[in-house]
């Protein structure tokens, strides 16, 4: 591949990553911080249950991912990846940021859990269009032969999300005392969020449009019912299933269970400081990201059936 070429593909990934990343710190800072908002949003006459509670809410946003990749994924079909990509992030930024402003369960009662829900049923939403919106956007930028090294680099946001987050939840800590945090600091992680946002907003408005999607566009070959088309083939919805139930599924379940049960396991059964569970984590995420490039990359070389079966 060229220099110019190289160059231009970084930059797509570049302005696509920074996006991406950004909404998965948004999503992942309410499981970082799930302990402590288990006390804030939920009655604290059974601890346990509270804690419950506070998952469930975090598995809410899980639960609407795939609406938000259909309706957004539609969207993205019908006027653009770029204008999509431009919504999810303020979706998605906004309601971050109003997580962080809503009053506790001593202030307003059940509204609290309730206004938290709904706005975790808003981030997922958002991250199923952004994330395969991005997955897509990058792919289409690839040349033949690399689309698994580059689009790669996408999954790496995931991870470096969860990172960021427990960066700026260990700094934060650090910067005020333990009654601070646990009274108002918790909140500062969410309301960074729209800062980040507004760095990524800029930086995506200077993206271009796919070209294959333009190329399309150009020769009328985009569809009027994305929808229609894929799930209403036999053949298509075959594939769609698989995907879904036979490896997003299981892939799912390994990774949010090695990311929140370990978090939480070792902060509430194991007793161990929250602020040493965290560098915990961070230092499996640093060793761990590497890996996504590398598969991608190898992808490429064997075939993503062939790397499937031999990873499974």
């Amino acid at each position: 591949m060229s220099d110019n070429k190289t160059s231009s593909i970084r930059s797509v990934i570049a302005a696509s990553s920074v996006g991406t990343m950004i909404e998965w710190y948004d999503f992942y800072i309410f499981g970082s911080l799930a302990t402590l908002i288990s006390t804030k949003f939920f009655p604290q006459d059974n601890p346990t249950a509270a804690f419950l509670s506070t998952l469930a809410t975090f598995a809410a946003g899980f639960v609407v991912r795939p609406f938000g990749a259909l309706f957004f994924g539609r969207l993205g079909d019908l006027i653009g990846r770029k204008y999509t990509f431009m919504m999810t992030l303020l979706l998605m930024g906004g309601a971050t940021f109003l997580i962080g402003c809503v009053p506790s369960y001593e202030s307003i009662g059940f509204l609290a859990p309730l206004l938290v829900l709904l706005l975790r049923l808003l981030q997922g939403l958002a991250l199923g269009g952004e994330y395969g919106g991005a997955a897509t956007y990058v792919a289409e930028h690839s040349p033949d032969g690399q689309r698994g090294y580059w689009t790669s680099w996408i999954q790496t946001t995931a991870t470096l999300g969860l990172f960021i987050s427990l960066i700026v939840i260990m700094v934060t800590k650090k910067s005020m005392s333990t009654e601070d945090f646990n009274s108002y600091g918790w909140r500062i992680p969410f309301w960074i969020s729209i800062f980040m946002v507004g760095i990524s907003y800029v930086i995506r408005r200077k993206m271009s449009e796919s070209p294959l999607f333009k190329k399309a566009k150009a020769e009328g070959k985009t569809s009027t019912n994305p929808l229609k088309e894929s799930f209403g083939n036999r053949y298509n919805f075959k594939f769609v299933l698989l995907a879904l139930l036979g490896a997003t599924m299981g892939q799912g379940v390994v990774w949010y269970t090695g990311h929140y049960y370990a978090m939480n396991f070792m902060k509430t059964d194991c007793k161990i400081d929250g602020f040493q569970v965290e560098e915990i984590m961070t230092y499996a995420f640093l060793f761990g990201t590497p890996f996504f490039v590398f598969f991608g990359w190898l992808s490429d070389r064997i075939g993503r059936n062939q790397l499937c079966w031999q990873v499974c």
